[in-house]
């Protein structure tokens, strides 16, 4: 494997701090590499304070915020874009036409990783893949890494620790998996969750969106594996097309005697995805069967956050598609008082609104740019009588579910919709709703 070059002396430039970490960490691993590292944001120092502050202590930092520069761009002899910076910003149009070197934190890793990638997309379910593949592979003699699109954790720094004895699990999204098409390169295992409509306000439409998830398996070879999903339509369509060994699972495929610890009958389909990657490490069914046993779930996903006189309240903020909410709504056997609505993706809710309509006792919005639309559907499939009102305030509106709540009905926060507007993105609605629920009386 070839050896990570040096970039002692050289012009870094992070694309996009972002909120998650991911930039943040890649600052610091450059600037530990004695770079000289400049860092823009469109957001400002204020909306950026956590990570602003921890980098304050490097004097190979510089950071513009507030904007991003042409003039930065031009005197960078690499660039790490951010997965929030879209394709079509003009800052990396620009870098393009300057012929820079542009790469992402995942695809960069991937280039120099000594062991195995196993990558997991999916338009839902690549975080509990991910997840539960990572606690798996702790079963072999293996040490394993888990990063890529997970909260709080950036991929580039690993390449310090990781050997060749060792296993990296990365979760990638569509904007990651872009970096790994301009490098010609894939996974060693590729694992395919499903599709469904998302981010159709940052793609052109569905083809263009599912052309950047194919890149997980597009350049891998027949000395690799993609393990894709049978029961959803459009992954099973595109098994035919891999040149690599392809493995299909589906939710039929889990034990029915087993006692899982966590909601929905989609992570039925999470689950038979990684028990075909313990598989391929020979992992014995009695080892698999107890760590799916002992698997409680990801944080902000379907997560149980407290029980208050019978009443559940479930935080599932990374609902930010109608698929999703529509999941949760599943997966929920109770009476359900549902907390929903949001920022548009340019996502069809019909089907979501038909099985509030046809799920939920009652149904309280958070104001958003998608809100209107949902409300109108509600009401078209004759919910009305369900919206119990509208709020720009999260606490008053989570006050409100709990007041209309009886015993043993659950309180479910699954907006079906982005985040942006009354939180900073998904991850800060969730612990939001976490604090606000662990203060109620």
């Amino acid at each position: 494997m070839k050896t990570f070059p040096s970039y002692k002396n050289k012009n870094v430039l992070i694309l996009g701090l972002g909120l998650l970490g991911r930039g943040l960490k890649d600052a610091i691993f450059f600037a530990q590499q004695k770079a000289n590292v400049v860092v823009t944001d469109l957001k400002t120092a204020k909306q950026l304070k956590n990570s602003v502050d921890q980098l304050k202590k490097y004097k190979n930092i510089k950071l513009v915020l507030g904007q991003h520069r042409k003039q930065d761009i031009n005197q960078a002899d690499l660039i790490i874009r951010n997965a929030g910076v879209p394709l079509k910003s003009q800052y990396l149009q620009h870098a393009f036409k300057q012929n820079k070197k542009i790469e992402m934190d995942e695809s960069l890793f991937a280039q120099y990783c000594p062991c195995p990638i196993i990558g997991v997309t999916g338009t839902r379910g690549k975080t509990t893949t991910a997840t539960l593949i990572y606690e798996l592979l702790k079963k072999t003699s293996k040490k394993v890494y888990l990063a890529g699109n997970i909260q709080g954790t950036a991929t580039l720094p690993l390449i310090k620790k990781v050997t060749k004895n060792d296993l990296v699990v990365l979760e990638l999204s569509s904007w990651q998996l872009q970096g790994f098409g301009w490098n010609k390169i894939s996974p060693h295992i590729a694992i395919f969750t499903n599709i469904f409509p998302d981010h159709l306000n940052r793609y052109k439409g569905m083809k263009d969106y599912i052309a950047d998830k194919k890149l997980i398996y597009q350049n891998q070879t027949k000395n690799d594996f993609l393990i894709i999903n049978q029961d959803n339509l459009a992954t099973k369509k595109l098994a035919a097309e891999a040149k690599s060994k392809t493995m299909l699972f589906s939710a039929a495929d889990v034990p029915k005697n087993w006692q899982l610890n966590i909601l929905g009958q989609h992570n039925l389909e999470n689950i038979a995805a990684a028990i075909k990657v313990a598989k391929i490490f020979k992992i014995k069914t009695p080892t698999i069967k107890k760590v799916i046993e002992n698997f409680r779930g990801v944080e902000h996903r379907l997560e149980l956050v407290k029980t208050i006189k019978g009443i559940n309240f479930i935080n599932d903020t990374t609902s930010t598609t109608p698929v999703a909410g529509q999941k949760a709504l599943a997966a929920v056997d109770k009476p359900i008082i549902l907390i929903a609505g949001g920022a548009q993706k340019n996502l069809d809710l019909t089907d979501f609104a038909k099985d509030i309509v046809k799920k939920v006792k009652a149904v309280i919005l958070l104001s958003g740019t998608a809100t209107p639309d949902l409300k109108n559907k509600i009401i078209k499939f004759k919910g009305q009588d369900k919206i119990q009102g509208e709020f720009l305030n999260f606490k008053a509106a989570i006050k409100k579910a709990y007041s209309l709540a009886d015993t043993s009905d659950t309180v479910l926060l699954s907006p079906g919709c982005s985040s942006f507007g009354l939180f900073i993105n998904e991850f800060d609605r969730g612990e939001q709703f976490k604090r606000i629920v662990k203060n109620l009386k």
